[in-house]
């Protein structure tokens, strides 16, 4: 069975309560956009690729580093390695319930009181701990660190640009297309999709290797035949737990006006699907083997606004270079 390394997760944070016990207080993990600096400086943070398509940028905290953080638009709260908290003798918080991929875990957290991704450091508050060897990272950047901002992601350049979202910097250029969005959870979600002409909901989730998706999609494509046979296959959260999942190819992905052709999907009773109450409709959360098809692609989380460049010379249909489930037989789990 192939391990795949997969990043996604909302908080709700929690307080001790009496005779040491943990009491768990669940709350919203990213409310909206909060009011910016207009000024707030942009910056080029070149990116690392980790292998099999998860990506770190360098992270400053309270002046150390930098850091390995991933980028993750599917987890609503950014997160620290206990390594890492602990070398930096950072303060911790309450006990906390955590939502992955797997399931629900209570995680302990930290308070991070200077974290620099671009020249403006912000403060994160009861941030979830976690192992670095189950991340693949010393961090994860979620939503709460990039609520406000618009993140714009070259991947021929290998850059990612952080701005303001209320700032005008996007220009126009051949091949772009913008897909609105709504917000659910703190994460950007396509509603007007479909996968081999049926309707589906697509959660943008950059911190998953590839692209999964639930059960009610799974059942209505097999009763159509719309799928190839599947391959069995394991992911692996960040908390460290597994689920199995069946590997299979679509036909197409079509997001507003552009397509995506032979797109592999993990179909997996995956929480997210059930904490985002996608249970009982079609439904994917969009991973780096799909977004990686596009030249750049921008998130906006204050407009909702999702863009896409396609590769030149290209009609609006993008083939994925998506491999078997095989050739990921030796994914790097962390560390």
């Amino acid at each position: 069975m192939v391990r795949y390394m997969l990043v996604g997760l909302a908080l709700a944070t929690s307080a001790s309560g009496l005779a040491g016990q943990a009491v768990l207080t669940k709350m919203e993990a990213v409310s909206g956009p909060t009011v910016i600096d207009k000024t707030t400086q942009t910056e080029d943070i070149r990116f690392r690729n980790e292998g099999y398509e998860r990506m770190t940028v360098p992270v400053r905290l309270s002046g150390t580093g930098p850091y390995r953080f991933l980028v993750d638009t599917g987890a609503s709260r950014t997160a620290i390695s206990r390594e890492l908290a602990a070398r930096l003798k950072l303060v911790a918080g309450g006990d906390a319930s955590l939502h992955s991929v797997a399931g629900v875990s209570t995680v302990s957290t930290a308070t991070v009181p200077d974290l620099q991704l671009t020249r403006k450091a912000i403060k994160v508050i009861d941030a979830p701990v976690l192992e670095s060897s189950n991340m693949g990272a010393d961090g994860i950047l979620g939503v709460d660190s990039l609520r406000s901002q618009r993140v714009m992601f070259d991947f021929e350049g290998q850059t990612i640009s952080i701005v303001p979202s209320v700032s005008r910097t996007v220009r126009d250029e051949p091949g772009a297309i913008v897909i609105q969005g709504v917000r659910r959870n703190g994460r950007l979600i396509v509603t007007e999709a479909t996968v081999n002409g049926r309707n589906v909901t697509v959660v943008l989730d950059t911190g998953s290797q590839v692209t999964i998706g639930n059960d009610a999609l799974r059942k209505q494509l097999l009763r159509r035949k719309n799928v190839n046979a599947a391959q069995l296959v394991e992911l692996q959260s960040v908390t460290g737990e597994k689920i199995s999942g069946e590997y299979m190819f679509v036909r197409e992905l079509k997001m507003g006006d552009v397509g995506l052709n032979n797109l592999a999907i993990v179909f997996a009773n995956a929480h997210t699907f059930k904490q985002l109450q996608l249970n009982d409709r079609p439904a994917i959360l969009l991973g780096m083997n799909a977004i990686r098809a596009f030249k750049k692609v921008s998130i906006d989380f204050a407009t909702l606004k999702f863009r896409v460049v396609l590769p030149q010379p290209s009609e609006n249909n993008v083939e994925v270079a998506s491999p078997h489930a095989t050739d990921w037989s030796t994914a790097r789990q962390g560390g």
